[in-house]
């Protein structure tokens, strides 16, 4: 099987797997027979009334319908929750060390077993709200596959490769790449050794591209760069019992039936997993003096009902040229409404060069003022001002999220990852008032 893939972020696409040409049906969606006796069925991520630019579904023609499966059962969900008052509220600068990722000798962990929710608010309920996840897996998906019935999952690979199956087809994800993978869209992981990442889930939202404004037409993640898998299928018996996952309402429930659920010969719409090379974002920076705002490295938005604040923004600091004059380069100190979730994929954080480390994390709340370390700002309030490569072979995230987010019991004591010494980076700062 070669991997391919249909170019073009929210495009209405077309595919067939190349066994059945003519699969679709032609010149309507659901005919009284399909072409070689498949079922049609449709997905739909938002209402039948959303505006045409809104509204999102696609048509998948498969050996057999979803509905064919035993009732679901509750499923323990390990560490995964959106119990958000488990723990007393944190407002202090958070930051974890490199989550550990289990030997497969020990214990089998697979990307459903190995999700651990860190933090979030709002509620899946009222499809309104967001959750922060680390994945840590050892060993593949088999016979199992996974749905999120309460949002959209954008997953960040850290550290190994992910094969994911869908429903729509494959997609091979690599650390550097992001995918999408939206409500209700089924998928099952393929992984090749001990394997790490993070995961953005959205309740009630869907990730799109930002607005340019004066930017103009180009800049940022251009829609070209985003990759939707080809139609494949397998028509699997599976006897001895295929597992289906569903998140629903925040709990872990299981299905079972006798077949792959990776049955769908062809489909088109606009309602797509897909995947993005964060090496292809066209950066944008200031060139003359100050900064500009962090908003110019966004490059996917969730928004919420008001205009201009989003529920979640996935923002990266990729490799770029410093050459602002008479300025303090770093991240400036900082205070802000938005909640501030970081990751790092690769390489080292430029204001943070110690602590923090690729496959951790760290958060600063609403309101919880953060910036560069000590050391950082001395070094970058001598330096010689000339052109310079910021951020070389380093790739940092954040997500950003106007909800004030609770961190879980699993993130600041069961994990023993907390760095409990995080806020003495900021000790040996010292005044350097002159009146």
């Amino acid at each position: 099987f070669i991997l391919q893939y249909l170019s073009g972020f929210g495009n209405e696409h077309v595919s067939e797997d190349p066994r059945c040409p003519g699969a679709l049906p032609e010149g309507q969606n659901n005919p009284q027979i399909c072409p070689y006796g498949l079922y049609a069925e449709q997905l739909s991520g938002s209402a039948f009334t959303c505006p045409r630019s809104t509204n999102k579904r696609s048509w998948l023609y498969r050996i057999l319908p979803s509905v064919c499966h035993k009732p679901f059962q509750p499923l323990e969900g390990g560490h995964l929750t959106h119990n958000w008052d488990d723990v007393e509220p944190d407002p202090n600068q958070l930051r974890w060390k490199p989550f550990e990722i289990p030997k497969a000798s020990q214990n089998k962990m697979d990307f459903v077993s190995g999700l651990h929710t860190l933090c979030g608010a709002g509620e899946p309920r009222g499809r309104n709200g967001i959750a922060i996840h680390v994945f840590v897996c050892n060993t593949s998906m088999l016979d199992r596959c996974f749905y999120n019935s309460d949002g959209d999952f954008l997953i960040v690979p850290q550290q190994g490769k992910l094969l994911i199956t869908t429903e729509f087809g494959k997609l091979l994800v690599e650390p550097n790449e992001i995918c999408v993978i939206q409500q209700g869209m089924r998928f099952s992981v393929e992984v090749f050794g001990e394997t790490r990442g993070y995961v953005l889930e959205v309740y009630g939202a869907h990730f799109e591209l930002p607005d340019l404004g004066p930017i103009g037409a180009n800049g940022l993640a251009n829609p070209r760069d985003f990759l939707v898998p080809v139609a494949w299928y397998e028509d699997r018996q599976v006897p001895g019992g295929y597992m289906v996952i569903s998140k629903y309402q925040g709990k872990l429930f299981a299905a079972q039936q006798d077949f792959s659920p990776f049955n769908v010969v062809a489909w088109h719409g606009n309602y797509t997993p897909y995947k993005y090379n964060l090496d292809n974002f066209m950066v944008i920076n200031a060139v003359a003096f100050d900064h500009a705002d962090p908003s110019i490295f966004t490059v996917l938005t969730a928004k919420s009902t008001h205009p201009g604040v989003a529920l979640a923004d996935f923002v990266i600091f990729p490799p770029r040229w410093g050459v602002a004059n008479n300025t303090f380069r770093p991240p400036y100190y900082h205070r802000n409404c938005m909640s501030e979730f970081m990751g790092l994929i690769r390489g080292h954080y430029e204001a943070k060069e110690e602590g923090f480390q690729p496959g951790g994390a760290s958060l600063h709340s609403v309101m919880t003022p953060h910036g560069p370390d000590a050391d950082c700002f001395e070094k970058a309030s001598k330096a010689k001002l000339e052109p310079e490569r910021v951020a070389e072979g380093t790739m940092a995230f954040m997500f950003e999220s106007s909800f004030s987010m609770a961190v879980t019991k699993w993130g600041l004591k069961t994990s023993n990852r907390l760095d409990k010494n995080y806020y003495k980076c900021w000790e040996p700062l010292k005044s350097h008032f002159n009146p």
